[in-house]
């Protein structure tokens, strides 16, 4: 058991972690910080943290687990804030979708402390934000990337794997190169797309008459692209070369759809309807897959 959690950024995600080490009796006290301190009193309120600390400093002194819980874009700035806060013996994670970028930033940030941090990223959350949405279950079945570097206390590493595994997360270890490389094509490109194409949509003369026409298909594909705008700005510049990639890969696909479509190739278009038909219906998601990755602070 931990005996405090400093909690910076008390929305979705820090405040689903915090309801869920409380339920597993895996801490004794919280101590939460946000920006905005009606967030924070708020989650004090609902009974998310114990304490609303004035600072993120005063937030992670005296802690023993810590969790960013903030934008990818200010983690350099929130590690230099509670890098005097933080000891050897701290277990410092966050909650980032793009890891190569913010372990940059923890080195920069924490600097003699940064063996302390574990990158972490579970692959949970919901199309909604805000510490009113924070349930101790938001984790439970779902994955957890953790990508430790080589300097990264191994004694750290474990201890994330435990407390993750406490509260019901299933956890998986890769290096944050392949980890932002994997998520650039599953959950990055998705949303670029899906961002995309509402926005062709509603650009139209007649967007609003087709939205009224919109069903199942609309909603299926579109879901996505009702997240939140500042997380999933910081998220695609942070991640830019992986998702640019992956990009440019769909727009070859695309290409060849439309070629075929311009010939009237019937069979070369049911060929290729067919093929990601059939990889589609093979294949089979963890409980983790289509979750949102919605930090919020």
């Amino acid at each position: 058991m931990f005996e405090q959690l400093g909690l910076i950024g008390c929305g979705l995600m820090g405040g689903s972690f915090a309801l869920a080490l409380k339920r597993a009796k895996l801490v004794k006290r919280v101590v939460g910080y946000s920006k905005s301190p009606s967030t924070t009193e708020r989650a004090r309120q609902l009974g998310v943290i114990d304490v609303a600390a004035p600072s993120a400093l005063l937030a992670v002194s005296g802690a023993d687990i810590v969790l960013l819980a903030v934008p990818v874009a200010a983690s350099e700035a929130t590690f230099k804030a509670i890098r005097h806060g933080i000891s050897a013996d701290t277990l410092v994670m966050d909650v980032g979708s793009t890891k190569g970028d913010v372990i940059e930033a923890a080195r920069n940030g924490l600097q003699k402390q940064f063996a302390s941090f574990v990158p972490a990223h579970p692959i949970a959350g919901k199309e909604v934000s805000g510490i009113e949405h924070a349930e101790a279950s938001l984790f439970t079945g779902r994955q957890v990337v953790l990508t430790p570097v080589k300097t990264t206390l191994r004694s750290n590493v474990q201890r994330a794997s435990q407390v993750w595994s406490g509260i019901g997360a299933n956890v998986v270890t890769m290096t944050h190169e392949e980890h932002d490389a994997a998520f650039a094509a599953v959950s990055h490109l998705p949303h670029l797309l899906a961002f995309a194409y509402t926005n062709a949509l509603i650009g139209q003369p007649q967007g609003d008459r087709f939205l009224s026409l919109a069903g199942p298909g609309f909603r299926d594909f579109s879901r996505i692209a009702a997240s939140d705008p500042v997380m999933w700005r910081d998220v695609l510049l942070a991640n830019r070369e992986q998702v640019l990639q992956q990009s440019q890969a769909f727009r070859k696909a695309l290409d060849d759809l439309e070629t075929l479509m311009t010939a009237g190739d019937l069979q070369g278009l049911e060929q290729s309807i067919a093929a990601a038909s059939k990889a589609r219906a093979a294949w089979r998601p963890n409980s983790s897959t289509d979750a949102l990755a919605q930090q919020d602070s």
